[in-house]
């Protein structure tokens, strides 16, 4: 009996010890042998190292024409997808018994390094079954993807494993967003050490509320594109007349974050209400225009001279955008979030709830990290 025989008969009577001490000899002298690599990978099997196990696997099946050998190596991986995929059904329906995760959700992809993306896009893919060609395209090295949206307690358990295998995700559920607190800032009557803005809450009562410019935790900016209509005429047919929609300008929207009341300070360029509440001028408009032949930018730079300082150690959300494109995929979960921004347009758009969607992400999130950080002081 040579040294892979006896590496099987160990096998065959579950002495995995002895296999072990067995195959490391065999794999310092014939390192490439496929035979040796496919014990190897059963090794890892039986150690429930699944990952290990899939990746010595695959080597064989890359390096090795035997077909007993392709054949083993197959059952190899199909029991390892088998028993993944039974436990992530287990953990799934013990997930959506919990009455904590009642309802749906949002799992969110992070961005990922560059030099990591070829191997994470392998995990990816074995994780939610796709090839890794498109695993790999949903991988972005820069701002958050939207990537499923379902029952949240499902999508706990895919973000759970997908942060074990080391592909950063979260996840928020819809009615954790729809808890946040918006107000809609109309003017500032206090601006300085303390502020004061009239505004309106989730029910369009209009009220005042008072904070601390220490209050502020993060900040979010985004543009929120306007729309508008124009005509088009084909010149191959000139009795075709075709409206097409374009973008005609873009709402600046800051939304400010006060996690302990647990309430966002929303800002809009295009609702401020300039000519109420406090003037902000530079010291050249005190000298020059009057401010009420300035126009609404110029009006909005002055306010945001004013408060920028006050924030200028506050960590600022700004990739918006390329979330959106990624949030327009899912116009049914859009749909159920209130986007409480008041800018008049034509029809409604889905960017608004996006813009929502990515400042209640961004609020659990951070909330989120903070609580697990003060957890481990």
């Amino acid at each position: 009996m040579n040294e892979l025989e006896k590496v099987a008969a160990a096998f065959d009577r579950k002495d995995y010890q002895q296999a072990a001490q067995l195959l490391k000899p065999l794999y310092q002298k014939s390192p490439q042998d496929p035979w040796v690599i496919f014990y190897i990978a059963r090794l890892q099997e039986v150690n429930n190292k699944a990952e290990a196990a899939e990746k010595f696997y695959r080597q064989v099946m890359r390096e090795t024409t035997i077909p007993k050998l392709l054949a083993q190596a197959r059952q190899g991986l199909q029991r390892i997808q088998n028993n993944e995929e039974n436990k992530r059904k287990q953990a799934i329906a013990e997930a959506k018994n919990d009455p904590n995760n009642i309802g749906i959700g949002a799992l969110i992809l992070e961005p990922i390094n560059n030099e990591d993306r070829k191997e994470a896009a392998q995990k990816f893919g074995r994780i939610m079954k796709l090839d890794p060609y498109n695993a790999r395209q949903f991988l972005q090295s820069r701002g958050w993807r939207l990537y499923r949206t379902g029952n949240i307690g499902e999508l706990r358990v895919y973000s759970q494993e997908l942060r074990e295998a080391n592909i950063p995700t979260f996840c928020a559920a819809l009615t954790d967003i729809k808890k946040i607190k918006v107000f809609r800032v109309n003017y500032f009557t206090a601006a300085d050490r303390q502020a004061t803005v009239v505004c309106q809450n989730e029910n369009n009562e209009l009220g005042s509320v008072n904070f601390n410019w220490s209050e502020i935790a993060w900040r979010v900016e985004g543009l929120l594109p306007i729309f508008k209509e124009v005509v088009t005429s084909d010149y191959r047919s000139r009795d075709k007349i075709k409206w097409k929609e374009i973008t005609h300008d873009y709402a600046k929207v800051w939304d400010l974050h006060l996690p302990a009341r647990r309430c966002i300070i929303r800002l809009c360029d295009l609702t401020y209400q300039f000519q109420e509440g406090i003037k902000f001028v530079t010291q050249q408009q005190e000298k020059g225009i009057q401010l009420n032949h300035a126009t609404n930018r110029i009006k909005w730079n002055n306010l945001l001279t004013h408060i920028n300082p006050k924030l200028s150690k506050i960590p600022i959300w700004s990739e918006f955008t390329p979330f959106a494109e990624t949030a327009l995929d899912y116009p049914d979960f859009l749909e159920q979030i209130t986007p409480y921004i008041d800018v008049f347009r034509r029809e409604d758009t889905l960017w608004d709830s996006a813009f929502q969607l990515y400042t209640g992400l961004v609020y659990l999130k951070n909330t989120s990290t903070t609580m697990t950080s003060n957890k481990n002081k």
